[in-house]
């Protein structure tokens, strides 16, 4: 069995102080995706940035104090990749895989976009040279005799399921047509599987983000944007997936939820 766990820690080192070190020391996943590090690992403590018993692959943006991600793994990746290939965000911190026996694992933090702004022209830019990257990557992994799965904030909404207030939302960056279009085509023309709706399709959520904003989450006013998606064989060995959202508001370590998922390999 392979457990993979993606969360998007909203500064790892706001979050290590909070309850993330003592999370990453109980959980029995084998692989930790982290986004939105913003830190070098000399600034992170200890039990973030060299914790026992973990390889640790860091991709940090050159923008100081911005995005970044990290893969935690229990054995020692044979390959590291670290973006994928486009000039633009080669050193934006936004992307990172490790190549395990059986699997190629990948931490992605997708822009979030704001409509109307350079933001959101960035997002559609990383879209556009994302897509053909993940086509080459699954042919690449399949010729390797590997599954993939892609794993971390997609920034996307996909249906009105995977939001809470969906009609509020329907000119916001995150629930725009265009992109709920492209990350269908994430589904379709690339072939990946979002392994939360092949065992839970009619949900609602379970969303994975809440605003700090007023009583998102006591109310469970969520998105569910933090996903495992996978190529198809590796998603119908998919047992389970869960997340993990704290009991109480004042539990949290980040405005995320840890998302994890187990496979059979």
């Amino acid at each position: 069995m392979l457990t993979v766990s993606t969360v998007n820690v909203n500064g790892l080192r706001a979050a290590a102080k909070k309850g993330f070190v003592e999370w990453l020391g109980s959980t029995k996943a084998d692989v930790v995706a982290c986004q939105e590090v913003r830190a070098e690992l000399k600034e992170l403590p200890a039990g973030a940035a060299a914790p026992e018993g973990w390889h640790v692959v860091h991709a940090p943006s050159v923008q100081k104090g911005r995005n970044g991600v990290m893969l935690f793994s229990r054995a020692e990746p044979e390959e590291v990749r670290i973006g994928f290939g486009e000039p633009e965000f080669e050193d934006s911190g936004r992307y990172a895989e490790i190549h395990l026996p059986n699997v190629v694992v990948a931490s992605l933090y997708l822009p979030s976009g704001d409509v109307g702004t350079p933001r959101q022209d960035e997002k559609e830019r990383f879209m556009a040279a994302f897509l053909p990257y993940l086509v080459d990557l699954r042919a690449k992994a399949e010729a390797g005799g590997r599954e993939v799965v892609v794993v971390g904030d997609w920034n996307i909404a996909y249906d009105k399921i995977d939001l809470k207030n969906w009609r509020g939302n329907q000119k916001s960056s995150g629930f725009l047509p265009e992109e709920r279009e492209w990350l269908g085509r994430v589904f379709s023309e690339a072939g990946y599987v979002d392994v939360q709706r092949k065992l839970d399709p009619e949900g609602p959520g379970p969303y994975t983000w809440w605003s700090y904003r007023g009583k998102a989450f006591d109310n469970d006013t969520g998105w569910r944007i933090d996903c495992q998606i996978a190529t198809p064989g590796l998603a119908e060995r998919c047992t389970s997936v869960v997340v993990e959202r704290a009991e109480t508001y004042d539990q949290r370590w980040s405005d995320h939820a840890p998302v994890t998922a187990t496979y059979g390999i």
